[in-house]
C-alpha cells in the first residue's frame, strides 16, 4: 500500500527521479481529470492511495471511473520498509463518517469500479475488517451498480475477521505478497509470507459458491527490484497458484525517497512482459505485468 508519508529531502527526492529509466517516466494525465477528484476528495476530507501516493496510472484510472479509497487514516501500524505510509502506534480515531463521505464521494464521481484499502490498524479490536464491510454497504446504498474490490491488510490471519470482509461481498479480494519468501522479512515488517497465502486460501474457503466455483475472485501483486531473482518470482507466483489466487499484478518498486529501501534492480518491460507470459501460463485468469503496474492498474476489468 502506497500513501505520503517521510517527507525527505526534495532535492534527494529529484536525485531518484533523474536516475529512473525512461519507461518510468510516464505524465500523469489531464489535468482536467486530476482536478475534479483531487476537488472531491479534499472536500469529503478523505484519502486515496492515487493521490497520496502520486500514482502514475491515476489520470487514466480517473478516466476509467476507477479509484482507490484508503480507509481508517493514513497512519499505519506497521513499519514497512518499501511504503509511504506514515507509520505510528497511535493512529487517529476512525472518523465515523468515513464510510459515507466515500459512498458520497463514489456518487458524485459516478465510478464503476471502487477499490476499497486501508492502512494496517492492529490497535483495533476487529483490526478494521467491520470497516470495510460498513464502507461497502454504504457505497451500495447509494451506487448500486458500482463493483466493490478489496485490497486488506492480512488482519493477523483471523478468519473470524476475513469472513467478515468477505461476508460483505466484493467482487475481488486483493491481498498483496510484495515480495519473494526471501525478502518478506526486510520488506514486510509485521507480515509473514505463508500468513499472507493463508488469507487467500481462506478467502476462496468462505467465498459463496456458484456451481462449486467462488464467486469472488482473489488477487495479489509483487514489487520487483528489491534483489529477487526470476526463479524466486516463478516460485511465489506458483505458490499463490496452489492456494488458488486468481489475479496477479507485477510492477517496479520505485524508492520513495532515501529514507526507504533502495531499489536492486530495474526490470526491463520485455521482461515484465515476459513474467506475464509465465503468470498466464501457470493460470492466472488475469495479469497485468509492467514496469508502472500498480495493485488496483486496470482493476475494473
Amino acid at each position: 500500500m502506497l500513501s505520503g508519508s517521510h517527507k525527505a529531502d526534495p532535492m534527494a527526492n529529484t536525485e531518484i527521479r533523474e536516475r529512473l529509466p525512461e519507461w518510468l517516466r510516464r505524465p500523469i494525465g489531464k489535468a482536467s481529470e486530476l482536478s475534479t477528484v483531487q476537488q472531491i476528495v479534499k472536500r469529503h476530507n478523505i484519502h486515496t492511495i492515487c493521490e497520496e501516493g502520486r500514482c502514475p496510472n491515476r489520470g487514466e484510472c480517473y478516466a476509467q471511473k476507477t479509484a482507490t479509497f484508503l480507509l481508517m487514516g493514513p497512519v499505519c501500524t506497521r513499519a514497512c520498509s518499501f511504503c509511504q505510509v506514515d507509520k505510528g502506534h497511535a493512529p487517529q480515531p476512525l472518523d465515523e463518517q468515513e464510510p459515507q463521505k466515500v459512498a458520497d464521494s463514489v456518487q458524485l464521481l459516478g465510478l464503476k469500479y471502487v477499490v476499497l484499502t486501508s492502512v494496517a490498524r492492529d490497535d483495533l479490536p476487529d483490526q478494521g475488517a467491520g470497516w470495510f464491510a460498513a464502507t461497502m454497504a454504504a457505497i451500495r446504498a447509494v451506487s448500486p451498480n458500482t463493483d466493490i474490490e478489496v485490497l486488506t491488510p492480512d488482519f493477523r490471519g483471523d478468519r473470524n475477521l476475513i469472513a467478515t470482509v468477505v461476508d460483505a461481498h466484493p467482487v475481488c479480494y486483493n491481498h498483496n505478497l510484495e515480495t519473494v519468501r526471501r525478502l518478506q522479512g526486510p520488506v514486510r515488517r509485521g507480515a509473514k509470507y505463508e500468513r499472507s497465502l493463508q488469507v487467500l486460501a481462506t478467502v476462496k474457503e468462505l467465498a459463496p459458491k456458484n456451481d462449486v466455483i467462488p464467486i469472488i475472485a482473489t488477487k495479489s501483486g509483487l514489487m520487483l527490484g528489491l534483489g529477487e531473482t526470476e526463479a524466486e518470482i516463478i516460485e511465489t507466483m506458483e505458490d499463490l497458484r496452489a492456494v488458488g489466487c486468481d489475479r496477479i499484478t507485477l510492477g517496479q518498486y520505485m524508492r520513495p525517497s532515501l529514507n526507504h529501501l533502495p531499489v536492486q534492480k530495474y526490470w526491463h518491460p520485455e521482461e515484465f512482459d515476459r513474467l506475464g507470459e509465465i503468470a498466464r501460463s501457470l493460470g492466472f485468469s488475469h495479469v497485468r505485468s509492467g514496469p508502472l503496474v500498480r495493485s488496483s492498474y486496470h482493476a475494473g476489468e
